[in-house]
C-alpha cells in the first residue's frame, strides 16, 4: 500500500468512527428531548428507574465509544528522506500487542542515527509495489497461537505473501518475535523469511529469534543494525547487566601477517565460579576508552578521577563513568560539575565474540582481530581487549546463549566451515565433539597465509591425528598466483558433500558476512539446489553464526 492510499484509508475509517459517535449522541439527545416531552411514557416509578438506566447505558456506551476512536492503535506511516539517491530502508513490523511496533521504531531510529534514510510501516501497509522499489527491508514480527501472523497481518499474508513475487532485488532481515512455550516457536516470523528467501531475496544476515522480548537478542538484533549503517557505536537501547571477569592472557598469534593482528585472550570470572555455556554461545564485552585518553581529558578539565558521581543509582568514579562512554569533547564538558558529567555521558554499546573455549578448559577463550578505523586508531572493542585493558585486569563481560548455533542434538555427522577468527566458534564446536566421542567431522578453514595465520593449527594437527577430524581442507587465499577460498574448496569437493548429506550431516557456517557466507552458501545451492537448502535450514542442518 502506497502512501497516499494508506493515508486515504486511514481517513476513510476516521469518518466512520466519527459518524459513529455523532449517532450516538444524536439518540442520547432524542431520548432526552423526548424524556422532557412527555410524549412516551407516563411517569411512574418503574418506568422512570427503566429509563434512568437506559439513558446512563447509552450515555456510557457514548463515551466508550469516544475513547475507543481516540486510543485505537493507527497505523504509522513515518519517512525520512535522507540524502542524496539514496533509496530509503523499509521497517516493516507485524504486532499484535504492540511490542513489535515499539522494537521497529526503535530499529528505525538507530538507522537514522547511522545516516540512513528510513520508511516505516505496518506490514498491512506494505504491498508489491513497496517492496518493488525497495532495496533492503527489516522486519519485526510477532507470532501468536500456533505460529499464526497477527491479526493486522493476515491481509499482507492473502494479498502479498499468496501472489507471484520476483524479489531478487531485494536483501532483508527478519526479526521473530515469540515464545518457546509454544510449539511454533517464532512460526510466522520463519515463515517471511522462507516466504522471502523463496522468492530471490537475499538475507542481509540470519533470522534473529527473541523469546519474551529476551534483552540478549535484542542486542544481537542491535549488533547487526550498526553493521547494515556502518556505524559501530550506536546506543544499546538497555544497559547491560554485565559480571566481572579477569583478563589473564593476551597473545598476538600472527606476528607478520598481512593481514589485520589476531589475538588469543583467555579470561576467568572475577568470582571464580565457572559459568556454564555451550559450544556456539557469546561473549558480549562491555568495553572502555584508554585510560590515557580518560586521563588526558580530566586533565584537561582539572578534575579529580576519583569524584563520584551516580548512574542510574550505581556510585562511581568519575574516571570510570567516562571508561564507559564516548569521550565527548573537552568544550562540551568544560565549567561542568562531575555529577554534570556525568549526566551527560552516552555509554558505549557491548561488541560480541564467539566464545572459543568450553567451561572444561577452566578459562573463556576468544579470538579477535584488531580492526583499525580510518585514521589507523583501534576501535572501540578490539582496542579495548587487545592493547589497553590491562592483564589481570577486569573485563566486563555476558554470556549469550545462541541456540540457533548450539551443537547438533543427535550424534549426526558434522562439517564445519569457516573462515578468519570465525574458527573460533568452530574450535568450541570441535572440542565438544572430541569430548563426547564423536569423530565423523570435516572441517574447511580458509585465510591468508598458512605460515602466518594457521589459527590453532596445532589443535587441529592433533584432531586428525587422533581421528576426530576425519578430513580437513584448507584455503590460504595468498600462498598461490590465484585466489582460494574455502568455498572453492567446498565446490571441489562435490561428490564428498553429496555423500555426507546424505548420511544426515549438518552444516555449521562461522566467520565473515562479506564474502565467505554468500560464497559458501551460493556453492551449496548449485550443488544441493535451493530446495534442498531451504530444508536443511529448516531443519537445523544448515546453520550459521556470521557477521
Amino acid at each position: 500500500m502506497n502512501k497516499s492510499t494508506s493515508t486515504s484509508s486511514w481517513r476513510s475509517g476516521a469518518v466512520w468512527g466519527n459518524l459513529l459517535v455523532l449517532l450516538l449522541l444524536s439518540l442520547l439527545a432524542v431520548a432526552l428531548f423526548k424524556l422532557q416531552s412527555g410524549d412516551w411514557w407516563i411517569a411512574t416509578p418503574r418506568r422512570e428507574n427503566w429509563l434512568g438506566a437506559a439513558l446512563s447505558l447509552l450515555a456510557y456506551v457514548a463515551f466508550c465509544a469516544i475513547i475507543f476512536w481516540r486510543s485505537r492503535p493507527r497505523p504509522t506511516v513515518d519517512d525520512s528522506s535522507g540524502t542524496g539517491d539514496q533509496a530509503p530502508v523499509l521497517v516493516a513490523y507485524a504486532s499484535q500487542t504492540g511490542f513489535a511496533q515499539q522494537v521497529a521504531e526503535r530499529t528505525a531510529a538507530s538507522l537514522r542515527l547511522s545516516g540512513l534514510p528510513v520508511r516505516l510501516r505496518a506490514l498491512s501497509q506494505v504491498d508489491q509495489e513497496l517492496l518493488a522499489k525497495t532495496e533492503r527491508v527489516l522486519l519485526i514480527a510477532s507470532t501468536t497461537g500456533e505460529g499464526d501472523p497477527p491479526d493486522l497481518a493476515l491481509s499482507f499474508v492473502r494479498e502479498v505473501m499468496r501472489a507471484p513475487a520476483n524479489l531478487g532485488h531485494l536483501k532483508y532481515a527478519v526479526l521473530a518475535l515469540g515464545d518457546r512455550e509454544y510449539e511454533a516457536f517464532c512460526g510466522f516470523g520463519h515463515q517471511l523469511d522462507n516466504w522471502l528467501r523463496q522468492h530471490g531475496a537475499k538475507p542481509l544476515f540470519d533470522l534473529v529469534e527473541v523469546d519474551n522480548a529476551d534483552e540478549s537478542a535484542l542486542r544481537h538484533w542491535q549488533h547487526h543494525l550498526g553493521q547494515i549503517g556502518g556505524v559501530t557505536d550506536l546506543p544499546d537501547w538497555a544497559p547491560t547487566r554485565y559480571e566481572n571477569w579477569t583478563l589473564v592472557t593476551r597473545t598476538h598469534i600472527n606476528p607478520g601477517s598481512v593481514g589485520g593482528a589476531a589475538f588469543h585472550v583467555s579470561l576467568q570470572p572475577t568470582a571464580g565460579t565457572m559459568p556454564h555455556w555451550l559450544a556456539g554461545d557469546i561473549a558480549e564485552i562491555g568495553p572502555r576508552q584508554s585510560p590515557q585518553a580518560v586521563q588526558a581529558l580530566l586533565d584537561g578539565l582539572a578534575l579529580d578521577p576519583d569524584s563520584t558521581i551516580r548512574i542510574n543509582d550505581e556510585a562511581l568514579p568519575l574516571a570510570e563513568a567516562i571508561s564507559r562512554s564516548h569521550l565527548p569533547t573537552h568544550e562540551e564538558l568544560s565549567g561542568q560539575t562531575p555529577q554534570a558529567i556525568a549526566d551527560l555521558l552516552n555509554p558505549l554499546p557491548h561488541r560480541e565474540y564467539s566464545i572459543a573455549s568450553l567451561p572444561a578448559d577452566g578459562n573463556l577463550q576468544l579470538l579477535l582481530r584488531r580492526m583499525l578505523r580510518p585514521d589507523g586508531t583501534p576501535g572501540i572493542g578490539s582496542g579495548w581487549l587487545c592493547d589497553y585493558a590491562a592483564l589481570g585486569g577486569d573485563i566486563a563481560l555476558r554470556l549469550r546463549s545462541n541456540s540457533n548455533f548450539h551443537p547438533p542434538a543427535n550424534g549426526q555427522p558434522l562439517i564445519l566451515i569457516g573462515n578468519g577468527t570465525g574458527i573460533a566458534g568452530l574450535r568450541a564446536h570441535l572440542k565438544a565433539r572430541a569430548a563426547s566421542g564423536q569423530k565423523r567431522n570435516w572441517l574447511l578453514f580458509g585465510e591468508r597465509n598458512a605460515e602466518r595465520d594457521f589459527f590453532f593449527g596445532d589443535e587441529i594437527s592433533e584432531w586428525q591425528s587422533q581421528e576426530y577430524l576425519e578430513r580437513v581442507d584448507l584455503a590460504f587465499s595468498r600462498d598461490q598466483p590465484q585466489r582460494l577460498y574455502v568455498q572453492d574448496k567446498l565446490c571441489a569437493a562435490e561428490e564428498l558433500l553429496r555423500e555426507w548429506m546424505e548420511a544426515g550431516a549438518a552444516i555449521y557456517v562461522c566467520g565473515s558476512l562479506a564474502g565467505m557466507a554468500p560464497g559458501v552458501d551460493a556453492v551449496l545451492r548449485e550443488i544441493l539446489g535451493d530446495t534442498q537448502v531451504e530444508e536443511l535450514m529448516a531443519s537445523g542442518r544448515y546453520r550459521r553464526d556470521v557477521y
